[in-house]
């Protein structure tokens, strides 16, 4: 039996995609136009495709959990390491770099930002998702039709 959702909200559905936007282009806008090494850019690229992914996968394996879905204790550990390795790798990064403190916290909050919308916006398309099945008329038995196969099944 699954649990029943309200429909997530158009406002909601918006406002996590415009999070998740306003912060990924930031960070990557940052990126682009900062004098860092390439090695740097691309080692803070893939931070914030690391953390994107592990938040989530977190995310869904959370979610799996809540809905009774087998999800194995390795994998929920892993997901959860995944998502603190993103993070310390970014203030490892951070902690390091040669840039103005006011740099370094416009790459943290859009790096939080990112993670933050990226959970909303998987937990909204898991939403709408389940909403959709819901919707749809369950088939029963004395529904079943046969197929009609044409000449090809004679």
């Amino acid at each position: 039996m699954k649990p029943h959702l309200p429909k997530p909200t158009a406002a909601f559905i918006g406002a996590s995609w415009t999070a998740l936007l306003v912060g990924a282009v930031g960070f990557l806008a940052g990126l682009w136009n900062s004098d860092m090494q390439l090695n740097e850019k691309g080692y803070y690229f893939t931070v914030l495709l690391f953390g994107l992914f592990a938040a989530v996968s977190l995310q869904k394996a959370v979610r799996d959990r809540m809905e009774n879905i087998p999800v194995t204790g390795l994998y929920f550990g892993l997901a959860w390491i995944a998502v603190g390795m993103s993070l310390l790798l970014l203030t490892v990064g951070l902690w390091n770099a040669s840039m103005l403190p006011s740099e370094k916290g416009f790459y943290a909050m859009s790096f939080l930002l990112s993670l933050f919308a990226a959970v909303a916006v998987q937990k909204n398309v898991r939403d709408l998702a389940l909403f959709k099945e819901d919707a749809l008329p369950e088939a029963t038995e004395t529904d079943a039709q046969p197929i009609d196969r044409g000449d090809a099944a004679r």
